[in-house]
C-alpha cells in the first residue's frame, strides 16, 4: 500500500506513533516462535478481547450507546456458523457470513426498537440484556443446536493448518485472530476519520445538539448497531472453531457481555488502543491470578470476577479516562496540531 492509498489511513497520525504500531505488530507476528503453547493461549485471549472489544467500542466508544448484552451477538455468530459447518458442512468463511447477517438483523431488532421509542441510556442497556437472556433461553431449548446439552465440533490433530474450514492448531488461529484484530483496528481508525465518526461523537457527546444541526441520529445509531453486532459475531466464529463447544449458558451469558465490555472502559473507552490494552491487562494479571492461587492450593470460587470489579474500581477512581489516554501523553503520542475528535488514538 502506497502513495494517496497509504494516506488516507495514516493521514495525520504522528510519525512515532507509526513507528510503536510497527514494532507491535512485528512482535506480535513473531510471539509464537518464543512462546510456549499456554502463554499462546494466554495471548490469543488477549486478542480475543482486543477484536470483541474493538466491536463493542464501535458501539459505546463511537457512538454513545451502552450494550450489555454483546455476548447475543457472540453467540449467534457461533452457533450459527457451527451448526451450519456440522449439519450440512457449510464452509466456516460462508458460515460467517451467514453469521453477521444473523447478528446484524437481532442488532437491527434491538436498535430499531429502542430509537424508534427512545429508549437510551441504562434502558438501553437493559433492553439490551434482555434480548440476550431470552436468546439463551430460546437456545436452551434448540434441540437442533444441541440445546442445553452442548453443541460440539469434531476436534481434529493440534498439527493441522487447515484455514479454509478453520480445523487446525493453536498457531493458525493465533495468526488468524490477529488478522480480525488488525483489520478492525484499521477499520475503526478509519471511521474515526470519516464523517460517519463525527457524527457518532457528535450523537455520543449531545444528541439533542446533533439532531439540532441536521444529523438523521437514528439512522447513525443504526450503523453503530449494525457494524458492531456483525463484527462482534466474527469474533463468536473464532470462538465456536477454537474450543469446538457451545453451551447456551455460557456463551449467551452476562458475564460473557461484561468480559467484552471490560477491556476498553478500563484501556480507554472511544479509543484504538484502549480495547487492546485493557485486554492486555487484565487477561495477564487476571491468569497470574488464577495461576498463583492454584500454586498457594487455594479455590476461591469467583476471584476472578472479584478481581475485574477491582480493577475497574480503580480506573474509575484513578484514571475516570482509562490507561491508554495517560499512557499516550507519556509516550508523546498526542495530536501536535490538526482537526480530529480528542478521542483518536
Amino acid at each position: 500500500m502506497t502513495g494517496p492509498r497509504l494516506g488516507l489511513w495514516c493521514d495525520g497520525v504522528p510519525r512515532r506513533a507509526l513507528v510503536l504500531c510497527g514494532i507491535l505488530l512485528a512482535v506480535l507476528l513473531a510471539a509464537p516462535l518464543a512462546l510456549n503453547s499456554y502463554l499462546l493461549s494466554v495471548l490469543i485471549l488477549v486478542l480475543y478481547f482486543a477484536y470483541t472489544g474493538q466491536a463493542w467500542n464501535v458501539m459505546m466508544g463511537f457512538a454513545g450507546q451502552l450494550s450489555l448484552g454483546h455476548s447475543l451477538y457472540i453467540g449467534l455468530g457461533a452457533y450459527t456458523a457451527a451448526a451450519l459447518f456440522m449439519h450440512f458442512g457449510i464452509n466456516p468463511w460462508v458460515g460467517s457470513l451467514a453469521a453477521m447477517v444473523v447478528a446484524a438483523a437481532f442488532g437491527a431488532a434491538v436498535g430499531y426498537l429502542a430509537f424508534r421509542f427512545g429508549i437510551g441510556g441504562v434502558y438501553f442497556a437493559l433492553l439490551t440484556i434482555a434480548f440476550a437472556e431470552f436468546t439463551r433461553i430460546g437456545f436452551d431449548h434448540f434441540p437442533w443446536v444441541g440445546g442445553a446439552g452442548g453443541l460440539f465440533l469434531k476436534v481434529v490433530g493440534k498439527g493441522r493448518f487447515d484455514l479454509l474450514h478453520l480445523r487446525g492448531s493453536a498457531v493458525m488461529f493465533y495468526y488468524l485472530l490477529l488478522a480480525l484484530t488488525v483489520a478492525a483496528f484499521l477499520l475503526c481508525h478509519r471511521l474515526m476519520r470519516s464523517k460517519i465518526g463525527y457524527y457518532w461523537l457528535a450523537i455520543r457527546e449531545d444528541q439533542d445538539a446533533a439532531q439540532a444541526l441536521g444529523i438523521h441520529t437514528f439512522r447513525y445509531k443504526m450503523y453503530a448497531v449494525l457494524l458492531s453486532s456483525a463484527m462482534t459475531a466474527l469474533g463468536g466464529v473464532f470462538y465456536a472453531f477454537y474450543y469446538n463447544n457451545l453451551f447456551p449458558e455460557q456463551i449467551f451469558s452476562m458475564e460473557r457481555s461484561v468480559e467484552i465490555v471490560l477491556g476498553p472502559i478500563i484501556g480507554g473507552l472511544g479509543t484504538l488502543f484502549g480495547p487492546l490494552l485493557g485486554a492486555f491487562v487484565l487477561t495477564v494479571l487476571a491468569e497470574g491470578l488464577r495461576d498463583l492461587l492454584s500454586a498457594l492450593g487455594l479455590a476461591l470460587p469467583g476471584a476472578t470476577q472479584v478481581f475485574y470489579g477491582v480493577c475497574l474500581l480503580a480506573v474509575i477512581v484513578f484514571l475516570p479516562d482509562g490507561i491508554w489516554p495517560g499512557l499516550r501523553r507519556l509516550l508523546g503520542l498526542d495530536r501536535a496540531a490538526g482537526p480530529g475528535p480528542k478521542r483518536e488514538g
